[in-house]
């Protein structure tokens, strides 16, 4: 028997459930293909991304030649390639890891309509439709989930090794892998996400409680790109999270290897989110928060986006996701807000600004976070928590390293006026001399007031025409 490795998001051989699947299919005598098809919806992609996937097909490409396989590389649509690949080769099945995204999900529903497609699941450590309330619907907030999420788990997950050998027949043609460009920050690949993981648990998971939320220290894992495009896959990171947690000594260290594990789930809650609503990919999660009254001031987002708002914590963020394609989570959230809370801007223009450049740009927890941070997901921030960027970033840049090593014309300013240097007569070399003059706080809580009430006015109408 002959079977297709039809590879998405599962960039990997270490605890590959499609992987193991395909190779039970074609049982003790049949092969294996290993396939990876450009699609051209990734076109759209953020070039960083595309340069990281490709890096890692390469690498993966390399992995496989090591075992006595190699990558078969196609263009299109994936359906006519699928079709013609199952043609050119005379394979039984396509075996592939489930994607729970709402495009990949009609993507598979068409093509299962039509072709030999199995999905496995192997994305997420639980399936989206297995922790659900015991009247059988979705948990909505986070704390739940996660409560009931750790019990699902097995006492001792048994992890996939990667496989010795993958018998591919010879001769099936291929496309190029396709050129990219190194990343010097994230080199792509399994063996660079494994070799992050492992520096991670050795040297900084047991101060991550800690560390976690200063932007001016290297204390997070860096592992959100490898995870994106399943390089390292969730059950893999769970499982060490758990051991983490198990050899810790100290109740503090214990906890901190926790706290991770609760940033995994996060993870798996968003999945699960955008697999039960879909819609919250284009619009607001919460119903009374949909139409809000935006400013929307393309000048000001184009300053967001710059990195020349006049905050100096927001301008690092933004020009560090610029730079490499990857922003601190604090940041992440610190930018969020103030986009969001200060300009008065939509968060779908975050969003799709985030998704654009971010190397670990994912839908579902870039969704989510956009979310949380506008007030209008599910466990979201209350709409009316509004995050200082002034008081956050002394907080978590108490020396102003982090603004100094993205804000280079702040690089000689002295800590004490670096994080609101408009307050002082102070030589800013071509910095913005006051911040962009956003909305205080009560203006903003206003227009999400008015949006409620908006809703709810039209709430009651529509029941009272129900009732008559």
């Amino acid at each position: 028997m002959l079977a297709i490795w039809w590879i998405r998001r599962d960039l990997r051989l270490t605890d590959n459930a499609a992987l193991q699947a395909a190779l039970d299919a074609a049982s003790a005598a049949g092969s294996v293909i290993p396939a990876f098809i450009i699609d051209p919806a990734f076109s759209n992609s953020s070039p960083r991304r595309k340069d990281f996937l490709y890096e890692g097909l390469h690498a993966l490409d390399k992995d496989l030649r090591a075992r006595g396989s190699y990558l078969v590389v196609r263009s299109g649509k994936p359906f006519p390639v699928l079709r013609k690949l199952l043609a050119d080769t005379a394979a039984d099945v396509i075996v592939a890891e489930e994607d729970f995204t709402p495009y990949a999900r009609k993507r598979d529903r068409e093509i299962g309509d039509d072709l030999p497609l199995q999905l496995i699941h192997g994305q997420t450590v639980h399936h989206p439709t297995s922790v659900l309330k015991a009247d059988g619907t979705p948990y909505k907030v986070y704390t739940a989930y996660a409560k009931i999420w750790k019990t699902r788990l097995p006492s001792e997950p048994k992890l996939l090794p990667a496989p010795g050998q993958i018998p591919t027949p010879t001769g099936i043609s291929s496309e190029p892998l396709p050129a990219y460009r190194l990343s010097p920050m994230f080199p792509s690949g399994e063996q660079e996400a494994l070799v992050r993981l492992e520096e991670f648990l050795h040297q900084k998971i047991y101060s991550y409680e800690k560390t976690r939320d200063r932007m001016d220290l290297d204390g997070t894992s860096t592992l959100s790109p490898y995870l994106r495009f399943g390089m390292l896959g969730l059950r893999q990171a769970v499982q060490r999270a758990r051991q983490a947690m198990a050899d810790a000594r100290g109740e503090a260290s214990r906890r901190s290897a926790e706290t991770w594990l609760s940033e995994l789930i996060w993870r798996e809650f968003y999945i699960q989110i955008l697999y039960h609503f879909p819609y919250a990919s284009k619009r607001a999660f919460n119903p009374s928060l949909a139409d809000i009254s935006w400013r929307n001031n393309e000048s000001d987002f184009e300053a967001w986006k710059e990195g020349r708002t006049g905050i100096p914590v927001v301008d690092a963020a933004m020009r560090q996701l610029k730079e490499i394609g990857w922003m601190h989570n604090r940041a992440r959230m610190i930018v969020a807000s103030y986009l969001i809370k200060n300009l008065l801007i939509d968060w779908r223009w975050g969003e799709a600004w985030f998704m654009e450049n971010l190397l670990d740009g994912d839908l579902s927890a870039n969704n989510g976070g956009w979310q949380w941070s506008a007030g209008t997901g599910p466990s979201s921030a209350p709409y009316f928590r509004i995050f200082n960027p002034i008081l956050q970033s002394p907080k978590f840049d108490p020396e102003g390293d982090y603004i100094r090593k993205w804000v280079r014309e702040l690089r000689d300013i002295e800590t004490k006026d670096i994080h609101a240097p408009w307050k002082s007569k102070i030589k800013r070399n071509g910095y913005p001399e006051r911040p962009i003059a956003g909305c205080h706080k009560e203006q903003t809580l206003q227009v999400y007031r008015e949006a409620k009430w908006k809703w709810s006015e039209h709430a009651a109408n529509e029941t009272a025409d129900q009732i008559t």
